[in-house]
């Protein structure tokens, strides 16, 4: 663990987890925000809750599925450091436009939740150029007994974020939000600009701008490959997971749990500290080997947790008619520990499952084929977790509580299980084991 801490002192590897820090930030920031007001300003009911934060998670996941080919064409070909410095830019713009949504939202709530919906569109295709080179930067800059603990950084420092920017939404206006995301998104702008160069690692790409076509030649060019199609199956069951959790929580917290936005806040944050966590915490394990060993336990203790959380929810005393539970009365209610337990214990075994996986992809390919790889996945990932969102809003349309949807979550661990398990096997068939192992 402290030879992965040592990486942040090293200009290699800084400038890129600093960058995505910030981008994680603002993101959350910016999308918490808009969420919480939407929750407990716009709407009066669980159903348009749950409806406009799976929205809010569509739309948003959208642009991987329908660019990842093209983001993963062009960080293959270009210098992935250039790539960083366009996106930052486009940052800018994208997070003024969402602060004008956020000012708007107090005196014309439609108008302002609709520049809002626009801004989160255009932060996804943001997310979706840069979440390829993320990882694939890692094997040209880092050594190989690095990347593990690279990866490992750069996902607890992606869900440290998400906890800052979640905690910062839930405690102020959206005026402040508004100023922050955009003060932010300069300083990601300068921080990219001190990443190293990352230039092109094997012969030119001839790109194709047909989406359709290039999505499904990247699918088909991966997926035929049995342990890239296990872990990408496994990683995609993952955020299908996560995205219905996700979708859940902040309803959940206001009807069920009968709390303050700020309470929603100290829940996703939780979840960020958990998932952090469990990111370093498997590379302690693993000793720096990448390996899925591991995955199949920690998924299904998740799902032990996920039935945990619902079950503790049951025995849950609301708030009297009329009040909601601030955070100091929510941490008094003699259930309270057993949730939060339940929530980190979900988010810290979700770290463990999901950071070997990604670690798996970047380095069992060829370098100069890691951002397409990546890409392959985000391809894979979002349309599961786009499917999960629409599944979300039909059960919730045809009346599956909130509990309910947290049963079949198990279900969806308990396969995620599975293919991890095959995944396992299949690299201990096809590769060697490393001494130590």
């Amino acid at each position: 663990m402290q030879a992965s801490l040592r990486l942040l002192g090293n200009r290699r590897f800084l400038p890129l987890f600093v960058t995505q820090f910030l981008g994680a930030f603002n993101d959350n920031l910016f999308k918490t925000a808009m969420i919480l007001f939407a929750t407990y300003v716009v709407y009066r009911d669980p159903q348009q809750e749950s409806n406009f934060n799976a929205l809010a998670t569509g739309l948003f996941i959208l642009p991987f599925f329908l660019l990842s080919a093209l983001s993963g064409q062009l960080a293959d070909n270009i210098d992935k450091a250039r790539i960083i410095r366009v996106v930052k830019t486009a940052e800018i713009a994208i997070m003024s436009v969402g602060a004008a949504g956020l000012v708007l939202c107090e005196y014309l709530p439609m108008l302002g939740v609709g520049l809002m919906l626009l801004a989160l569109f255009a932060m996804g295709i943001h997310s979706t150029f840069f979440g390829p080179i993320k990882y694939a930067i890692l094997p040209q800059h880092l050594h190989e007994d690095e990347v593990l603990g690279g990866t490992g950084l750069v996902e607890a420092g992606t869900y440290v974020a998400i906890l800052a920017g979640t905690i910062v939404a839930g405690w102020i206006s959206p005026k402040q939000a508004a100023l922050g995301v955009i003060v932010i998104a300069c300083i990601g702008y300068l921080s990219g600009r001190m990443v190293p160069p990352a230039p092109r690692q094997g012969p030119p790409i001839e790109l194709d701008y047909n989406v359709i076509r290039a999505s499904w030649r990247l699918i088909s060019g991966t997926m035929h490959i049995r342990r890239l199609f296990l872990a990408i199956m496994s990683i995609s069951f993952f955020w299908m997971i996560a995205t219905v959790l996700i979708i859940i929580f902040p309803p959940m917290v206001k009807n069920d749990f009968t709390a303050s936005k700020e309470v929603a806040s100290l829940f996703l944050a939780i979840f960020s500290i958990g998932v952090a966590i469990g990111s370093v915490a498997i590379n302690r394990l693993l000793q720096g080997h990448v390996s899925a060993r591991y995955a199949p336990a920690a998924v299904l203790v998740m799902a032990g947790f996920v039935w945990f959380f619902q079950f503790v929810s049951k025995d849950w005393t609301p708030a009297p008619a009329g009040v909601l539970y601030d955070v100091s009365g929510f941490l008094a209610h003699p259930h309270s520990w057993r949730v939060l337990l339940a929530l980190f214990g979900i988010a810290t075994f979700g770290g463990m499952f999901v950071v070997p996986l990604y670690a798996f992809l970047t380095t069992t390919v060829e370098k100069s084929q890691t951002a397409r790889t990546v890409a392959a996945n985000n391809v894979v990932n979002s349309g599961a977790m786009v499917f999960g969102a629409l599944v979300i809003m039909g059960a919730m349309g045809a009346g599956l509580s909130n509990r309910e949807a947290l049963l079949t979550v198990c279900l969806m661990c308990a396969f995620s299980a599975a293919l991890a398990f095959k995944l396992h096997r299949v690299c201990c068939q096809d590769m060697p084991v490393p001494q130590g192992e």
